[in-house]
């Protein structure tokens, strides 16, 4: 399994600027939850050209770029299918401040909201519980960035992002595909 989503930020803004493509590595993470939580074919024709056409107008990326977007969805197909692999959004370290750590989680969900809808226009149609949840994170993202640095704060940020943790979780359950124990999942390596 490959290392935590939130120890590759980094390799990944690299790269998105290498390409030239103006996203922040929450944003793509955030849009490719969506697009998985969604329900997107989990094969790499089904979620490759949702994902690049928000990243990069539906063009290619470059080989280093792809590379890096299939292992994070590989990555995160596992762990949305197996909570042991413990799911969490891509998201900054706490050695970052709280006011970046806040608007990387606001944007991370404005980028989940987004993918979600592509795959499922018809939310409305979706479990109360789920539709209540989409209402709460669209309130998540668009929360205030100028947070004071205290512990109160600190506290708040931490439920957001459970909070978030869980409503993809819970997406994925409803939207997501209904799996045999003993089948394995495709996710879809593009080579």
């Amino acid at each position: 399994m490959a290392s935590l989503p939130t120890l590759r930020i980094d390799k990944l803004l690299a790269a998105l600027n290498a390409a030239e493509i103006g996203q922040h590595p929450v944003e793509v993470h955030g849009a490719l939850v969506g697009l998985i939580c969604g329900g997107v074919e989990q094969n790499a024709s089904g979620w490759t050209q949702p994902l690049l056409e928000l990243m990069n107008d539906g063009q290619a990326l470059p080989k280093e770029l792809q590379a890096l977007i299939e292992e994070l969805y590989q990555d995160a197909v596992t762990r949305l299918s197996d909570t042991d692999f413990g799911f969490s959004p891509m998201l900054p370290q706490e050695e970052e401040s709280l006011p970046k750590r806040v608007e990387a989680l606001s944007l991370w969900v404005q980028s989940f909201l987004t993918g979600i809808a592509i795959i499922q226009p018809k939310l409305n149609e979706a479990s109360l519980d789920v539709r209540e949840v989409i209402q709460d994170l669209s309130e998540i993202a668009q929360v205030e960035f100028d947070v004071a640095e205290d512990e109160e704060s600190e506290a708040a940020l931490i439920e957001l992002m459970e909070f978030t943790r869980m409503a993809a979780l819970m997406c994925y359950a409803e939207f997501g595909p209904d799996v045999d124990d003993d089948e394995p999942i495709d996710v879809g390596v593009l080579h």
